[in-house]
């Protein structure tokens, strides 16, 4: 991983991408669970060094987003901003308009990075295959265009990028997906990397559940860090870009001092094998897989 321009949170570093681009390997996310902060977002952009944020159509914060980036004074062209596609708009015109209604909403004039929320689509009369291809077509026409910098997937699996790979020509930057020491989707992610697809981990604490495992804490203990530090740190140190959510001012300055150390390897193999396919993320639509 390359330094990033313009130091990140205190030094973090960034991951090229195949778009040319790269991607601070830490970012902050937000969600519709949980609620909104303002005061935690501007703390992170003028305070931690924060320089990604992810969000998405679905949570309902890009406006809100919008008035905390310009409070912050961070410029643009020192961010990166991540939204995501809902499946409501899926299909190729609708993508098309649904992508410039987040950036009118985020007040910004292009996206760093385009995802398609999930792979299943619930359009009458068409597969979900067909959905996601000509839904693709759109998002690889925005980055023609550049109004994306950079587009991708978040929750597909081998099967749904295999797909893509057949329809469509370009391969996503991304593909973002649920990884904590609980769920660890190594197959995944070894076949993300073999198509330099690069892969980035939300849920990085297992909604809190790592926080408090026994394991990790004495870990956190013998490192003199704190549960989220080493669950953020491991995640990062296994080459994944991750975006721990928090609306606290205090959690989000803890979650990114994790570029001064790092965890031994008995340690890394440790955390490895802590993973027993919990997903803590479930998709409401039971076609997931199809």
């Amino acid at each position: 991983m390359a330094a990033a321009e313009g130091g990140g949170a205190r030094g973090c570093p960034a991951v090229p991408l195949a778009s040319g681009r790269s991607i601070p390997v830490l970012g902050l996310g937000t969600s519709h669970q949980g609620g909104y902060s303002h005061d935690a977002v501007v703390h992170a952009l003028q305070k931690c060094g924060i320089r990604h944020i992810d969000t998405a159509k679905r949570y309902g914060c890009e406006s809100l987003l919008q008035k905390a980036i310009k409070e912050s004074g961070v410029k643009r062209e020192d961010l990166w901003i991540t939204t995501k596609l809902w499946h409501s708009d899926y299909g190729y015109e609708n993508t098309k308009k649904a992508c410039l209604e987040s950036c009118e909403r985020l007040g910004v004039e292009y996206l760093d990075l385009y995802l398609i929320h999930w792979p299943d689509a619930c359009v009458p009369g068409k597969s979900n295959r067909e959905v996601r291809a000509e839904t693709w077509g759109a998002m690889e026409e925005l980055y023609e265009k550049g109004l994306c910098r950079s587009i991708g997937v978040s929750n597909f699996l081998t099967s749904h990028l295999e797909q893509l790979k057949e329809d469509c020509v370009v391969t996503p930057h991304v593909n973002q997906v649920e990884y904590h020491p609980f769920q660890r989707p190594q197959e995944l992610v070894d076949y993300c990397r073999s198509r330099d697809i690069v892969f980035e981990g939300y849920c990085p604490l297992a909604k809190g559940e790592a926080l408090t495992h026994p394991s990790i804490i004495q870990l956190a203990k013998k490192y003199g860090r704190t549960p989220a530090q080493i669950c953020i740190r491991w995640s990062i140190q296994n080459g994944i870009v991750t975006i721990p959510k928090s609306t606290k001012a205090e959690r989000i300055q803890e979650n990114c001092k994790v570029f001064d150390f790092n965890l031994r390897e008995e340690d890394m193999e440790f955390l490895n094998a802590m993973n027993i396919n919990r997903k803590l993320i479930h998709l409401t639509y039971p076609l997931w897989k199809g």
